[in-house]
């Protein structure tokens, strides 16, 4: 779908939209007392109740989520400059959203917050009724508005340190950096402090984009990822070769061809694409909001399926790709060798030897927190599901293994009980929940109910942890509604 022309777009309906919101907020502001105890360190530096790190959708859905339950001392950290936040303007290369048009989340079941009252305000209803998925730079144009027009507290262009455990505070210490080029490059490090720590940092959250190790072994020019910012113009006449069978390598050869490239091949192991799509099968009540709450054999196993289903390109995406000429796709073709020969790529399967003058890897992302930087400190006490679960030998998944185990908050549990309480004070709402609690962090479908879930998980430990302050200021209270 095209981008709605701007001469169609109403600024006097955002406008009213905007008001609608504000009063919306106002009529179920209810308890609209703030309660959560201000802290400070004992040096007199202020002590956030909450730090999220991660300022696209996830993170800004949390922030509002808190907000709305009176925890305002919070703050939201990006390491992106404002408005690109997340993919949509960056590395997602396919024209429009995976998901259904009218799934909600980020809204928290306000109908004046929701995507399409948002797009309707501007283009108009009959506009909306032609929408088949939601084009891309719109839905990161919804972000961006949704952040401001309920001001929530960003920090871009800020990169996060290792998180370390004061027990002397009760906190965090966060270092963090500015990613602003136009910044001074000696500018120093700062340190936030903050109770609750959320990692909102998106699919690769839990670890990081996968290269395999033949392919990453080349000199550096001879291949990208697609999480890179390629300039797709430099592979004009070129040839190609993508590995991979999901959406995000059919986006990019789509946009390499489309810039020009001489042929563009398309590398993937199994025998046939998959055409079946397990998300759609998820989208349900049943499993969107209770995954969590089955026993681990259960969540295994439904998981395991999922992701023996296999990730295949969306309808529209591969058929955009299969309209291109000069596009080749090779199955049964696993990457054996990859060789760097006469400043080239030459890659052998199973079935031939091809050389290429660039490769793009689009293998998707592999779960190892030890390859978090942020939590370097933490992570050896952290508790995986091979720490907490063994699946019979036919159903042992190596990558879900190393998957986060997770409370029901989506907090982190402790490896040896007793040794590092405080991991529960720091919230994994990234794509590595995806087992113990389906699909919440980085997924737009699994929002509607994993949000609830983890600002429930925070609010109750930021009272539980002070009950004892409550209860004497309920000893203390003497407010009287009239004299007898």
């Amino acid at each position: 779908m095209s981008l709605p022309s701007p001469a169609a777009k109403s600024a006097s309906g955002l406008s009213t939209l905007e008001a609608s919101i504000r009063r919306d907020l106002e009529r179920l502001e209810y308890p609209k007392r703030p309660w959560v105890l201000s802290r400070s360190a004992s040096d007199g530096r202020p002590i956030l109740d909450v730090l999220i790190i991660g300022g696209g959708q996830s993170g800004l859905a949390a922030a509002f989520g808190l907000m709305r339950e009176k925890v305002n001392n919070l703050l939201v950290v990006d390491d992106s400059a404002p408005g690109l936040s997340g993919p949509w303007k960056t590395f997602a290369r396919m024209h429009t959203l995976r998901t259904p048009k009218h799934l909600t989340g980020p809204d928290l079941n306000l109908p004046n917050l929701c995507f399409q009252t948002w797009y309707e305000a501007q283009f108009g209803e009959d506009a909306w009724k032609a929408v088949g998925f939601v084009p891309k730079e719109l839905w990161a144009d919804y972000l961006h508005w949704y952040r401001h027009v309920l001001s929530i507290p960003v920090r871009s262009h800020t990169r996060v340190g290792a998180l370390s455990w004061l027990p002397e505070e009760r906190c965090f210490a966060v270092p963090v950096r500015s990613t602003d080029k136009q910044a001074p490059q000696d500018a120093p490090e700062e340190t936030l402090l903050a109770r609750k720590v959320v990692l909102a940092t998106g699919i690769d959250g839990s670890g990081r984009w996968e290269t395999p190790a033949n392919v990453a072994r080349l000199p550096r020019e001879l291949w990208l990822h697609t999480r890179d910012d390629i300039d797709f113009e430099a592979l004009r006449g070129k040839r190609i070769g993508v590995l991979g069978a999901g959406a995000s390598a059919f986006d990019n050869a789509s946009v390499a061809l489309e810039r020009g490239a001489a042929e563009v091949h398309l590398f993937y192991r199994r025998k046939t694409l998959p055409t079946v799509n397990a998300y759609r099968w998820a989208e349900f009540v049943g499993f969107l909001k209770h995954h969590g709450d089955l026993p681990d054999a259960d969540r295994w196993r439904f998981i395991r399926r999922i992701l023996a289903m296999g990730q295949l390109p969306p309808h529209d995406t591969y058929h955009r790709a299969r309209a291109l000429p000069h596009f080749f796709l090779h199955a049964e073709s696993p990457w054996q060798d990859v060789q760097a020969v006469n400043g080239k790529a030459q890659v052998t399967t199973p079935h031939a030897t091809f050389t290429f003058d660039k490769l793009i890897v689009g293998s998707g992302t592999v779960t190892d927190l030890s390859l978090r930087p942020e939590l370097t400190h933490l992570v050896g006490d952290i508790a995986l599901w091979k720490d907490r679960y063994t699946p019979p030998p036919e159903e042992a998944h190596t990558d879900l293994a190393r998957h986060p185990y997770l409370g029901p908050g989506f907090e982190f549990q402790e490896k040896v009980p007793g040794r590092a309480p405080y991991l529960g004070s720091v919230f994994n709402y990234t794509f590595g929940c995806l087992l113990s609690l389906g699909f919440g962090g980085a997924s737009i479908s699994g929002m509607k109910y994993s949000l609830p879930r983890l600002v429930a998980g925070i609010t109750r430990q930021l009272y539980l942890e002070d009950k004892d302050a409550y209860f004497d200021s309920l000893m203390k209270f003497d407010l009287k509604e009239f004299e007898p």
